[in-house]
């Protein structure tokens, strides 16, 4: 009888390192979307914050008061977590597993938030008739023809960018690169290069003798 072929076991090694560029490329290209889009998302959710939102009269005897209110106006919200956003961001590539993964998800969480809070705004008038009762000076004035923009949705864009970056932090931030190791806390607590450390000085044997002690060769 023949012997029956048995299956080679280095299969699953080789498809292992098959798997392992196809990650790395994921990876990359993960990170090459990842990057720019959560920059760019809270540079949207920053500008929009700042631009008018929504525009009223307010109604008097001497005729109509127009009125206008920012993002800020309206909600802080955008503005507030676009920077926690952007520091994520950031941060993101300056820690490690379960660090990495925390801030992932803050990152995610800041962009759902202006989502959130960019929508509820573009239909809140509460902070354009406040604006309108200081101007007249009466409570409880009501506004007219009021009137919406665009820049809610931009601050809505902008989260949902945000929102992308963190979501492919958490899918694919284990593969990505972390900031270099090549600086590290000093015993003073200040943070600086590495430094060699200086040759021993000949003329002192006990210099010689303590390099000997660690393994050197102080001749060199």
């Amino acid at each position: 009888m023949s012997a029956v072929p048995q299956p080679r076991t280095d299969a699953e090694p080789l498809d292992q390192a098959a798997e392992r560029p196809a990650a790395s490329g994921g990876a990359r290209r993960s990170l090459a979307f990842a990057l720019p889009a959560g920059a760019v998302g809270a540079g949207l959710a920053l500008l929009a914050a700042s631009r008018t939102w929504a525009q009223g009269t307010a109604v008097l005897a001497q005729g109509e008061l127009p009125r206008s209110v920012t993002g800020g106006d309206v909600t802080g919200v955008p503005g507030a977590l676009a920077v926690v956003g952007l520091a994520a961001l950031v941060a993101v590539f300056a820690v490690r597993r379960a660090g990495r993964i925390t801030v992932a998800a803050l990152l995610a969480l800041s962009g759902l938030g202006i989502v959130v809070a960019a929508v509820l705004g573009n239909a809140d008038t509460s902070a354009l008739r406040e604006k309108a009762s200081t101007a007249v000076g009466l409570s409880g004035t009501d506004v007219h023809h009021v009137t919406h923009t665009g820049w809610p949705w931009v601050a809505a864009a902008g989260g949902l960018l945000l929102l992308t970056a963190g979501v492919l932090a958490l899918l694919h931030g284990r593969h990505w690169p972390a900031m270099s190791g090549k600086y590290e806390r000093a015993p003073g607590g200040a943070r600086g290069p590495r430094r060699a450390a200086a040759p021993p000085d000949l003329d002192r044997p006990e210099e010689i003798w303590k390099s000997l002690d660690r393994g050197e060769d102080p001749t060199r």
